[in-house]
């Protein structure tokens, strides 16, 4: 397994393409395929940029790594405000389809710090699907991030099939037919737990762990996160940090983590690293 690969002993620490699969303090560069959006603030008719797959580029260029983003903007101003937004922030978007229709629109609420979806646009995302040159330039980096909303699951297996590992997101659906899906072709699968008692989510980790992927990993808000390898479960807690939005902390979760685990990090440290740089987002208004 993936997993194994690139934490057990140096000679299993080769990928399929004979290249050192722990990256040190090498660079990683990750592609991020799938959903783009712009986050409507109602109260305020505020907009940010956002969605699962943009949202962790965008972390992961925060973090000083390479990514590129993968995936369609409409013929409008939002689609225009998320690719210059992208651009300006060093992610690489010579794979952003523009097409003719609406980019999607996430409206949003804020109670108390907790953002609120409210409703939802998908425009152009609706009919996306990942092409075989989007797959030829994904499988150029070092890994491959995906979600539940990003219409990216066709591709996984073809992903994995040339030696590219996978982290995928499902979000508070792991188990519904989309994330079931993409989870055997998962290297990394991640998940929103909510609030669920420890035991309950262990047996949760343990279900999603035997349905295909190497590690599952449990983002918990105030809890923290929980992952199980298989073998090992590990638990890790959250940077204390005054709470302004938490738009995108799960996304910014993950872009630590992976990061981190690219580089051959253990577990812990992996989990850390993500509630590190969730507690960034967090600090301010919009993902």
């Amino acid at each position: 397994m993936w997993y194994n690969q690139l934490h057990g002993n140096e000679a299993a620490r080769k990928d399929k393409r004979g290249v050192s699969a722990g990256k040190g303090e090498e660079t990683v560069k990750i592609a991020c395929v799938g959903d783009n959006c712009i986050d409507y603030y109602r109260e305020t008719g505020k907009t940010y940029p956002g969605g699962n797959a943009v949202n962790v580029a965008g972390y992961i260029r925060r973090l000083g790594e390479e990514s590129a983003y993968i995936g369609p903007v409409g013929d409008d101003a939002f689609g225009k405000t998320i690719t210059d937004a992208l651009r300006e922030k060093g992610v690489d978007v010579s794979h952003v389809r523009v097409e003719d229709g609406s980019t999607a629109v996430s409206y949003v609420a804020v109670a108390d710090g907790e953002r609120v979806f409210t409703g939802f646009e998908e425009g152009v995302m609706a009919d996306f699907r990942p092409g075989e040159d989007d797959i030829d330039f994904i499988c150029a980096h070092d890994l491959a991030v995906a979600g539940v909303w990003g219409h990216a699951e066709s591709a996984l297996p073809a992903i994995r099939e040339r030696g590219i590992p996978t982290a995928y997101d499902a979000s508070e659906d792991p188990f519904g037919p989309t994330a079931q899906s993409a989870l055997p072709h998962s290297v990394l699968f991640f998940f929103s737990a909510g609030a669920i008692g420890e035991e309950a989510l262990r047996e949760k980790l343990r279900m999603l762990r035997e349905g295909g992927a190497d590690m599952v990993i449990a983002t918990r808000g105030g809890q923290g996160s929980m992952a199980y390898d298989g073998k090992d479960f590990y638990t890790e807690g959250i940077v204390p940090v005054e709470v302004v939005d938490t738009m995108g902390a799960g996304d910014s979760y993950i872009a630590g983590f992976v990061v981190a685990w690219l580089k051959g990090l253990p577990v812990q440290a992996c989990m850390r690293a993500g509630a590190e740089n969730a507690a960034v987002t967090i600090g301010y208004s919009g993902a």
